[in-house]
């Protein structure tokens, strides 16, 4: 799966606001390439944390994946606790114990830095972990949604 298929597929789930930040729009450089995926129907950038990025670049504090490597990209998803354990058989306290190599491309692997927060990622997303990540990018998306709509007092929403 390619960075364009990814944004595609994530960009059209109901309610999608996607950011790619870039030259000239007041996002801070280091961030210049990479795309946020927030649930915000009304089309503003809610103050939640975005359910889906992908990352471009290693990050000063994020370099485990070795996304310095030509054409590498990592998708980043929050899976919270139940994912996560459904995914690696293990809590999100325990994700800095995982014992993998966060450079392991087309496999889900807790996030070398928010793994502890429930947070998953798949480095260049390939044909083992396409229906994975498709699966993933659905139940995240769904938990922001209802995030959001309890914020708002709506109640349930429908799968």
């Amino acid at each position: 799966m390619s960075i364009d298929e990814i944004t595609a597929y994530i960009g059209a789930l109901d309610g999608v606001l996607t950011l790619r930040p870039g030259p000239g729009d007041g996002s801070p450089e280091i961030s210049w390439g990479d795309v946020f995926f927030y649930y915000a129907p009304d089309g503003v950038v809610p103050r939640a944390q975005p359910f889906a990025t992908v990352v471009t670049k290693d990050y000063p504090d994020d370099r485990a994946s070795r996304l310095d490597r030509d054409g590498a990209f990592r998708l980043n998803v929050a899976a919270g606790a139940d994912g996560f354990r459904r995914w690696t058989g293990r809590d999100p306290g325990e994700a800095d114990r995982a014992g993998t190599d966060p450079s392991t491309a087309d496999a889900v692997l807790p996030h070398p830095v928010y793994g502890a927060l429930g947070w998953l990622c798949v480095v260049n997303p390939g044909p083992r972990t396409a229906e994975p990540v498709r699966e993933l990018v659905r139940a995240a998306h769904r938990a922001a949604r209802e995030r959001h709509r309890r914020r708002r007092g709506e109640g349930e929403a429908a799968p």
